[in-house]
């Protein structure tokens, strides 16, 4: 979509979790509602290159609104999964103790925990750590049921289809460069097109405070912290059950390198926590995976290299500067009327994303009358995954769309079928990218050596694609830049 001057009641910058799950909410109120994103689709982010944990809430500070929208977030997030169709499951965590110094920190998180209102934490002695995690070291663990893993991209892009078939207008590819105080609420300059809009959202990210000095609010600093993350092949259902932390370690910039199964299967290891100063730079570096993996290992003694099939990076949005480390709170605020600022919005950010949104619907109701629809439509269908059905129900499938019948990724059983339904995506996206992530082909072992040139093939023939403007992430990424042969 790509309409210039366009006129809205609310203007959301930001397509990540947050910004979408804002855009879900402020849909069930009789406003209209656009949604700008720099990115080529939604989930660009952070919101895509993360631990995929659900967060139970006990490691953030007791009063704060981080915990108390973390725990909030964790309570609600089986239902709105469920509204969704996205995959989510519980699986509770387990942080591992090394030393006296751990078994304190695991002492003080449980109060903590409880203090912010978690569920059912648990001490655990080493016979206990060993009867639920054999394969894992430590001389004790803490045990949080409640936490769980879901998919964060289909998280997001679940929020933003219900958000747009509720009506919401989404602009991709629309990064913003201006914003301008302008009769009854702001003008915002993104992409090509300038928009006016009553109340402004600010849900960039990393990009908040520097969208927040556009429209004159100073103080803000973000400093990007670089997570490393190993993926280990679709091997968790037989060596690892469940997200497995050590006990973190004061002034870090996260929670520590942790392993965490995946709901398609996978395992991954990491993330590191490094300091830098670029706000894209979402490199590998092989110092930094060696590392990883060592410290991986002490949790694990059984991984082996030979397990790995891939690596990734994810930049948190961190208001603790160098040397800080740890966390700030949120903040969520209207910092000029009209105007509202999320800043620092890292980990647990996912898992408090709907409770962070229903904090800004109440500030967007200090602007404009929040008078609820009758028509909101929240739930959303997913596409419907081939290799989870039984035999009988692949059977069915087949004969109602031949498609079914044509596996196109062979790693992960993604049939051309639904490699359409990924392509013809309510939002319009089109990249490599778009239909990995929503299809989950070419994420196998072969990461697209066998599919991923027949869904480019599909792009130009059944789609009308030029080869040229085939893509992995938009532009800048193109698959092919030239002929050789007419």
């Amino acid at each position: 979509m790509n309409r210039a001057n366009q006129s809205f009641d609310v203007l959301i910058v930001g397509g990540g979790a947050v910004g979408c799950a804002i855009a879900r909410e402020l849909a069930r109120y009789r406003l209209s509602i656009a949604l700008v994103e720099k990115e080529a689709d939604v989930a660009a982010g952070t919101s895509g290159r993360n631990s995929a944990v659900v967060h139970a809430g006990f490691n953030n500070r007791p009063g704060s609104l981080m915990a108390k929208l973390c725990v909030a977030g964790n309570q609600g997030f089986p239902a709105l999964c469920q509204e969704l169709d996205v995959p989510f499951r519980k699986t509770g965590k387990i942080l591992v103790a090394f030393d006296e110094t751990d078994l304190a920190t695991l002492r003080r998180l449980k109060a903590q925990g409880e203090a912010n209102g978690c569920r059912g934490l648990e001490l655990l002695d080493r016979a206990q750590l060993q009867a639920k995690l054999p394969q894992v070291g430590g001389i004790g663990g803490f045990f949080s049921p409640e936490t769980g893993i879901c998919d964060p991209f289909l998280y997001t892009v679940a929020l933003a289809e219900n958000a747009a078939a509720n009506g919401v207008a989404f602009f991709l590819n629309h990064p913003v460069t201006a914003v301008a105080p302008a009769s009854g609420g702001y003008q915002v300059t993104a992409g090509d097109a300038v928009f006016s809009a009553q109340v402004v959202v600010n849900a960039a990210g990393l990009y908040s405070a520097q969208v927040a000095a556009l429209a004159g609010v100073q103080g803000y600093h973000i400093y990007p912290c670089r997570g490393e993350y190993f993926i280990l092949d679709q091997i968790a259902e037989g060596l690892l059950p469940l997200p497995v932390y050590p006990a973190p370690r004061a002034g870090e910039g996260g929670l520590g390198i942790h392993l965490t199964p995946t709901v398609h299967g996978n395992i991954l290891l990491g993330p590191s926590a490094e300091y830098i100063d670029s706000l894209e730079d979402t490199a590998s570096t092989q110092p930094v995976l060696d590392r990883l993996f060592q410290e991986a290992q002490q949790l694990l003694p059984s991984l082996t290299r030979k397990q790995i099939i891939g690596a990734y990076a994810g930049l948190r949005p961190k208001q603790a500067p160098p040397g800080e480390g740890g966390y700030r709170d949120f903040v969520v605020r209207e910092d000029k009327p009209g105007f509202v600022d999320l800043i620092g919005i890292e980990s647990p950010g996912l898992t408090a994303s709907l409770p962070l949104a229903r904090e800004v619907v109440a500030l967007v109701g200090h602007t404009l009358d929040l008078a609820p629809r009758e028509d909101f439509q929240p739930r959303r269908q997913g596409i419907r995954r081939f290799r989870d059905q039984s035999p009988e129900a692949q059977a069915a499938l087949i004969a109602a769309d031949p498609d079914y019948g044509e596996v196109v990724c062979r790693c992960q059983t993604v049939t051309r079928a639904e490699l359409r339904q990924a392509v013809e995506n309510p939002l319009g996206v089109r990249t490599l990218a778009g239909i990995k992530y929503r299809a989950w082909a070419t994420t196998g072992r072969c990461h697209g050596g066998y599919c991923l040139p027949k869904i480019a093939q599909m792009l130009v023939e059944d789609y009308g694609l030029a080869p040229e403007e085939v893509t992995y992430r938009g532009a800048g990424s193109p698959l092919f830049t030239g002929r050789v042969k007419e």
